[in-house]
């Protein structure tokens, strides 16, 4: 049976406007063309579809049958072609990322939001995992890409951007270690340790930099979430490294952060993509839009520093002679 979309619209016009000069015209066709479709498609059915005379043109019982189906297969079609078209001009679709927690948590929300400024019809499925389950998603093409951290060792997939995330040492306000000139991996040494789980980018940078040093830090706890570690560290069990851009840093107020003086205490955080494979529109579009926001949230700790980034934030308002105002805050770039 062949039976095209062409010949169906011919039949539902016919059948409308029960006449084949008023159809015609609605089609932009001409009346001879219109009846040579509508006879093909009965010869394809097999079956008469109008009863016609000078003066009317009625359904046949069977097209009658037959009109439902084939209202709802052009309806079907129509918003399938309408889905398409939102999808090749990105107006409408879905973006599937899988992202570290802290990205996750800090630089992506920010990003999906002023993306959408433009595209409020735009949906995101968004997987956040640890580094090795990003890469595993990925491979699976699960999900369109993924950001993770640490170094990459897999051939089917690409970097797409990179960049350097510095890692901060977290601690109570009035810890001896705020008072040092330089935070190194020797004066870490010294004090017990919230250590992220080993199957984590953090931990690898981690290990890595105090087995340069020929260290072997003082290990109190391990945590696989960075909110975990901070909450340790609140309860005075140690202290934590977690990445400078982790929101976490600012979840308490009686934290500071500072970043470690050592340029292997860098976590590389990267966009990957399966090699080979073809983005849709969208998701290439959001992928170049996450590349400029990343970049723009790591760059404040790029720099060497070995001061206190993270001042007190304060639980009261001050107090002035005229009016009194919140306490301003100091505050970062949005982080990854």
């Amino acid at each position: 049976m062949d039976v095209s979309l062409r010949q169906v619209r011919a039949f539902l016009t016919v059948a409308r406007v029960k006449s084949f000069t008023g159809a015609a015209s609605i089609l932009n066709v001409t009346q001879p063309a219109l009846t040579m479709q509508i006879r093909r498609l009965e010869q394809a059915l097999s079956v008469p579809l109008f009863d016609r005379n000078s003066r009317s043109v009625e359904l046949t019982r069977v097209a009658r049958d037959l009109l439902p189906a084939f209202e709802r297969t052009v309806r079907d079609f129509d918003a399938a072609l309408g889905s398409a078209r939102d999808i090749a001009t990105q107006a409408r679709g879905i973006v599937r990322v899988a992202a570290l927690p802290s990205v996750a948590a800090g630089v992506l929300p920010d990003a999906i939001l002023s993306f959408r400024d433009k595209r409020p019809k735009v949906a995101f499925e968004l997987k956040d995992v640890i580094a090795g389950q990003v890469l595993s998603l990925v491979q699976s093409e699960q999900v369109d890409f993924g950001v993770m951290g640490g170094v990459i060792k897999a051939s089917d997939v690409e970097t797409v951007f990179e960049a350097q995330d510095r890692l901060h040492i977290v601690y109570p306000a009035r810890h001896p270690i705020a008072r040092l000139k330089s935070v190194t991996p020797a004066a870490l040494a010294d004090f017990p340790l919230i250590l992220m789980h080993r199957d984590t980018s953090v931990r690898a940078i981690v290990d890595a930099g105090f087995h340069s040093a020929g260290l072997i830090p003082r290990a109190a706890c391990e945590a696989i979430y960075m909110m975990t570690a901070v909450g340790m560290v609140r309860a005075g069990l140690g202290l934590t490294i977690i990445p400078g851009s982790a929101r976490e840093i600012r979840a308490e107020p009686g934290l500071r952060s500072r970043p470690i003086d050592d340029p292997i205490f860098m976590r590389p955080v990267s966009i990957i993509r399966r090699t080979g494979r073809t983005l849709p529109p969208l998701s290439q579009t959001f992928l170049e839009h996450l590349s400029i926001c990343l970049s723009a949230a790591l760059t404040e700790d790029r720099a060497p520093s070995s001061i206190d980034k993270s001042p007190a934030i304060r639980t009261a308002p001050r107090k002035r002679s005229i009016s009194p105002r919140p306490a301003r805050v100091r505050r970062k770039t949005p982080p990854s």
